[in-house]
């Protein structure tokens, strides 16, 4: 496990060399900390065509259609024949989430989902794996008797992209194949809002139903991130009330925020997400990153930051503090950070696909750090209370703003290294402090 953001002082972990007092017992050496998510696994494809290609296959140029399994195979086989792809990439929000939270972490995180039973090598099932994490577990993944899904994007003679959808069999993950020992382990489950709307009789909902029902059970923070604004404005109501019922943390930009909260305004809007969950991740494009949590009154900390003007007044003097779940505290207090765009963001955001997620496994990483070390240190002081993080709201909000900037500055969505230990920009004073 690589711990998050600047540290002070070695720590000993991943342990190379232990401390004699802090020799782990038969049940530690058994333990792990990683992170679990269940996903449509799907494949992007970018491919250059002409207008008779477009016609051919039914497609009405710069839109987006949901094409059938036949379909999909005929166009994909014309593509491979006549050499017309230029990119496969493995996609599906929690995949690249998982993806990249184990690139930053170098440690385990479990995909849950379907893949094809039979792979060609070169084709895009092959490609997904090619592109995934070695450190992702994918021993859990279903077999299927066809297609994952594949998302066309086909660019015209003009430059114009037309997006043609087909889904395959993404959505029939079993509930049967989730498995309770796994979720038990795991520092949080993720999930994205897909999961839940799904066709008439597809198996997905209930199967995310089932590992929620085990998160639950087994005291794991269940991780919501809201997918797309469409989805959530088409009955903000029943998002509103999933979360109170089966989320702990949730993740969105401002305009699902919007859609979620009818507040314009991101921070009012992770303001009135707190009714609902214990900790909100929302990034706002130009304007940065905010997060909004609990902590226990008795134990906030003040931060040494510019007190920040905005629609709660000096909303951040409180961001040295460190989040926790509102069920653990007994006098829970709202925190909030705000944090610009890394270096004022990039010169030229190559892609905008994947930001978010690249935010939301830094958190990830952050929040399974801190299990990882309750673990191996189990009577250190950073374990006095159950704080969820490992590090402050503020220090977390600056490592998922460097991984977003990161992402924004490559054409893929998934991180293809970590971090740089130390950063060009950074004065050297900065890392002796």
């Amino acid at each position: 496990m690589k711990f998050p953001g600047k540290r002070k002082s070695k720590h000993y972990f991943p342990v190379n060399a232990r401390d004699p007092l802090l020799q782990a017992t038969p049940q530690e050496q058994e333990e792990g900390s990683w992170v679990v998510g269940i996903d449509q696994t799907l494949v992007d494809i970018e491919a250059k065509v002409d207008d008779d290609f477009l016609q051919r296959y039914g497609l009405s140029a710069g839109h987006s259609l949901v094409i059938d399994d036949a379909t999909a195979e005929a166009l994909y086989n014309e593509l491979m024949r006549d050499a017309l792809i230029s990119h496969q990439f493995a996609g599906g929000t929690i995949g690249n989430t998982l993806h990249n939270y184990s690139v930053l972490a170098d440690d385990r995180s479990v995909l849950l989902g379907v893949m094809c039973n039979n792979i060609q090598i070169g084709g895009y099932a092959y490609r997904y794996l090619c592109n995934t994490s070695s450190r992702m577990d994918l021993n859990f993944l279903q077999g299927v008797d066809g297609a994952i899904g594949r998302c066309f994007t086909l660019i015209g003679e003009q430059g114009e992209r037309t997006f043609a959808i087909s889904p395959g069999l993404m959505n029939q993950l079993q509930a049967d194949s989730i498995p309770e020992e796994v979720i038990a382990g795991a520092s949080a489950l993720v999930l994205t809002s897909y999961l839940v709307r799904c066709q008439p009789g597809e198996p997905m909902p209930a199967a995310t139903l089932r590992a929620i029902d085990y998160a639950k059970k087994h005291n794991v923070p269940v991780v919501l991130t809201l997918g797309t604004k469409y989805v959530i404005q088409d009955d903000p109501q029943f998002w509103r009330d999933f979360l109170r019922d089966h989320v702990s943390i949730v993740a969105m930009n401002e305009e699902e925020a919007l859609a979620l909260t009818s507040e314009q305004d991101p921070l009012l809007a992770s303001n009135i997400a707190l009714d609902w969950v214990d900790l909100v991740l929302c990034t706002a494009g130009p304007t940065g990153l905010y997060m909004a949590g609990f902590t226990e009154d008795e134990f906030k900390r003040k931060t040494n930051h510019p007190l920040l003007p905005g629609a709660i007044a000096e909303f951040n003097q409180y961001e040295f503090s460190r989040a926790m779940r509102h069920q653990d505290c007994q006098q829970p207090l709202r925190i909030f950070s705000h944090i610009a765009p890394y270096m004022g963001g990039p010169e030229k955001i190559m892609n905008t696909n994947g930001a978010g997620d690249g935010a939301l496994a830094a958190l990830l990483h952050d929040i399974t750090a801190n299990n990882f070390h309750r673990q191996k240190v189990p009577n250190s002081s950073k374990h006095a209370r159950g704080y969820l993080t490992y590090s402050s709201l503020a220090q977390v909000c600056k490592y998922a703003n460097r991984v977003s900037y990161q992402v924004l500055n490559q054409h893929s969505p998934r991180l293809m290294r970590g971090l740089p230990e130390r950063e060009d920009s950074l004065e050297e004073s900065y890392w002796d402090r």
